[in-house]
């Protein structure tokens, strides 16, 4: 299976709590909910087309707990991404979690990498992973992303976890697909590109041997 990396940011990166106050306020975080008000058609069309690529999910724990909190109570069989969460394979990474009380869920056991490494090389389209910030962060850690999909909303919060934290590894990104919304939403795709180059603008730097 490829991993899909998906996730929604401000400006300035952050990707934490953005569908409700309460969803993760660690670190004294206080703009929990920074997403609804900036939501568009548009942008909820691309969500559920990525739900339709899903033949398995890997979820940080905060972003299972948040989940499984809602999803489950979502029966309406027709609801195209309430149906994939709730029947298809879910993977959760945690470290405090000893059960999980939602079908078809169960958690890694063992290094987090190598255990994505295995689920990578089962049949399948995409094992994708939503938020999970922590998560997403390993999983970058360890060059473990095929794909990159990305909205981004025009506001900044100068606070908050980011997808690429401070000492993240240097990688290009290659540029797939790119649409602004009416709402001035940025939905991209990027796939990785190798390591980046490095070079200068001015005409006397000498080539470093």
């Amino acid at each position: 299976m490829r991993l899909a990396l998906h996730a929604f940011l401000t400006l300035d990166g952050v990707m934490q709590a953005p569908g409700g106050p309460r969803e993760d306020t660690s670190g004294g975080f206080t703009h929990g909910g920074w997403l609804p008000d900036h939501a568009d058609e548009e942008s909820g069309a691309a969500v559920v087309n990525w739900f339709s690529n899903a033949d398995a999910f890997l979820l940080g724990r905060t972003t299972y707990e948040i989940f499984s909190g809602h999803w489950p109570r979502i029966t309406d069989e027709s609801d195209p991404i309430a149906s994939a969460l709730n029947s298809l394979p879910k993977y959760v990474a945690s470290t405090t979690l000893t059960s999980l009380g939602w079908d078809g869920a169960q958690l890694l056991e063992g290094d987090v990498a190598a255990a994505v490494t295995e689920l990578k090389k089962q049949p399948g389209r995409e094992l994708q992973v939503h938020g999970s910030a922590g998560l997403a962060r390993t999983l970058i850690e360890h060059d473990l992303v095929d794909e990159y999909r990305l909205v981004l909303f025009p506001l900044h919060l100068g606070t908050g976890k980011k997808l690429f934290a401070d000492g993240a590894p240097p990688a290009r990104l290659r540029l797939l697909s790119s649409r602004t919304t009416a709402r001035g939403l940025i939905i991209t795709t990027y796939e990785p590109a190798g390591p980046v180059t490095y070079g200068s603008f001015a005409l006397d730097d000498e080539p470093t041997p």
